[in-house]
C-alpha cells in the first residue's frame, strides 16, 4: 500500500448520513454544547457531545498522542477513543467530528493527529469530519447551511448570556436548584424555537435575552461577601471541566464567585483577525466583504447581550469587545494573535476592571501563544492593576489536582484577607 493510499482521508459521505452514522464530539462548555447538539441534531445529523472524563480519558490521549503535543489534544483524542473503546457504539456507523480553525495555532493539526491516532488504533476507517468555516475540507454527507450557521451564532449569544448570568446568581440563591433551573428552562425555549425557525432575528433575540436576564433576576438570592474569581486561558481548558480538572466546581467548593468571559469575545477576535491580516498583507476584497459583514453583526449580536444584563443593576455585564481590545493598546501588540493571542491578556484585564482581579490563568502544557500572553504578562497586569492577584496553573498529563489546588488556595488566602479588609472598611464605626 501506497503512502498516498496509507494516509487518505476518509470522507463523510451522504450515504453514511442517510444510514444513520453517530458524530461523536469532545465536549467543552456546557451550556453551549447542550443547544450546539440539538441544533445539529434537528438538521439532519445524529451528533452527541461527549461526557466521559476520568484518568482512563488522559490514559488513551497518551497512547495514541505524541507527549509533547499540547494538552487539549492530547485531552480532545483521549476522550474520543476512549469512546470508540467504550463498547457504547457501533464502530461501524460512527464518524467524529472536530473543529479547525486554520490559523497558525496547533489546533488546526488536531484532525490530522486524530486520523493518526484511528489508524495506529486500527479505526482507521472511522471518517473525521472538519468543522470550519473556511472551506479547509469538505464532506459530501456535511455542510453548514446558513440556518445553521445563524442558529450557531444564536447559540453562542445565548450561552454566554445564561453562563454569564448563571455564575452570578448560583452561589447566592437561597433555593439550590433555582440558578439551573432557569438555564434548563430557556435552553428547552430555544431549542424549540430553533425548531419553528425563530429565535435567531435581532428582534427574537432581544426578547430572548431579556427574558433570560428577567429569569435570573427573578431568583431569591441571599448576598453575601464572596471573593470574585476570574478564569482565562486557552479555550479547550478554559471552560472544559476535563481539562481543568473540574476548575469550577473547586472554585465553588471554596465558597467563590467566578467569571468566566464569553465565547463571543473569541469569535470577533478570530473575525478580527482576519480583517487585520488583509489590513495588512492584502487579500481578496470578497473575503474582505463577507468578513466585514459577519463582524458587524457578530458585534450588534453582543450590544443586545450587554443592553439586557445591563438592565439589572445586581448583575456585571460582560465588557464590549472593543472596549476589551482597547485595554492592551500599548501593553501588548495586536500582532501577538496565535491561539487565544493579546485577547488572554485583555481579558485578564477586563476581568480586573469588572472587579474580578483574583485569576485563575489556566496553562496547558505546549500551549506556546498561552504563556506568552498569560504567564508572560502577568508582572506587566500587576503594574496597571496592583491590587490583581493573578496565579497561573500549569494543566498536563503529569500535574496533580492536590497541587493545582494548592497552589489556588494560595491565591485564595491572599483574596480572602483583600475582602476581609475591603468588608471592615465599608462596616459603620462603632460608638464606645
Amino acid at each position: 500500500m501506497s503512502d498516498q493510499q496509507r494516509f487518505a482521508r476518509v470522507e463523510y459521505t451522504k450515504e453514511m448520513n442517510d444510514a444513520g452514522y453517530t458524530i461523536l464530539i469532545p465536549s467543552m462548555a456546557p451550556i453551549h454544547f447542550a443547544m450546539l447538539q440539538y441544533i445539529f441534531r434537528s438538521s439532519g445529523y445524529r451528533l452527541e457531545v461527549l461526557e466521559n472524563q476520568g484518568p482512563e480519558v488522559v490514559q488513551e490521549g497518551l497512547k495514541y498522542v505524541h507527549n509533547d503535543t499540547c494538552y487539549p489534544a492530547l485531552l480532545v483524542i483521549g476522550q474520543m477513543l476512549d469512546a470508540l473503546h467504550s463498547g457504547r457504539y457501533d464502530l461501524a456507523k460512527t464518524a467524529l467530528m472536530i473543529t479547525q480553525t486554520g490559523g497558525g495555532c496547533r489546533a488546526s493539526n488536531y484532525i490530522f493527529l486524530l486520523r493518526k491516532a484511528l489508524r495506529k488504533a486500527g479505526l482507521g476507517h472511522i471518517p473525521v469530519i472538519s468543522l470550519n468555516l473556511s472551506g479547509l475540507e469538505k464532506n459530501s454527507g456535511f455542510r453548514l447551511s446558513l440556518s445553521m450557521i445563524r442558529k450557531l451564532v444564536a447559540c453562542v449569544v445565548y450561552g454566554d448570556a445564561m453562563m454569564h448570568l448563571y455564575n452570578q446568581v448560583r452561589p447566592y440563591e437561597c433555593a439550590s436548584g433555582a440558578a439551573r433551573r432557569v438555564v434548563d428552562q430557556w435552553t428547552e425555549t430555544i431549542c424549540k424555537q430553533f425548531d419553528a425557525g425563530k429565535g435567531v432575528s435581532i428582534a427574537q433575540m432581544r426578547a430572548n435575552l431579556s427574558g433570560i436576564a428577567s429569569g435570573f433576576a427573578a431568583v431569591p438570592v441571599k448576598k453575601t461577601p464572596r471573593v470574585k474569581v476570574g478564569v482565562v486561558g486557552e479555550i479547550y481548558v478554559k471552560y472544559a471541566s476535563l481539562g481543568n480538572n473540574n476548575l469550577e466546581d473547586f472554585l465553588r467548593s471554596q465558597g467563590c464567585e467566578y467569571m468566566v468571559p464569553g465565547i463571543m469575545g473569541f469569535a470577533l477576535f478570530k473575525v478580527d483577525n482576519r480583517l487585520e491580516d488583509i489590513k495588512l498583507y492584502g487579500g481578496n476584497p470578497g473575503k474582505y466583504a463577507v468578513c466585514t459583514v459577519l463582524m458587524n453583526y457578530l458585534t450588534r449580536m453582543e450590544r443586545e447581550l450587554i443592553a439586557a444584563i445591563s438592565r439589572y443593576p445586581q448583575f456585571v455585564p460582560p465588557s464590549a469587545y472593543a472596549h476589551t481590545k482597547s485595554l492592551v493598546k500599548g501593553v501588548i501588540g495586536y500582532g501577538s494573535k496565535m491561539g487565544e493571542g493579546w485577547l488572554l491578556t485583555a481579558e485578564m484585564m477586563e476581568l480586573a476592571e469588572l472587579g474580578y482581579g483574583n485569576v485563575v490563568c489556566t496553562q496547558p502544557f505546549g500551549c506556546l501563544p498561552n504563556h506568552i500572553n498569560g504567564k508572560g504578562m502577568i508582572r506587566r497586569i500587576k503594574e496597571l492593576y496592583p491590587d490583581s492577584n493573578i496565579v497561573p496553573i500549569d494543566y498536563d498529563p503529569s500535574a496533580t489536582r492536590v497541587n493545582q489546588e494548592n497552589r489556588i488556595k494560595l491565591m485564595l488566602a491572599v483574596a480572602r484577607e483583600q475582602l476581609a479588609g475591603a468588608v471592615a472598611e465599608e462596616e459603620p464605626a462603632t460608638v464606645g
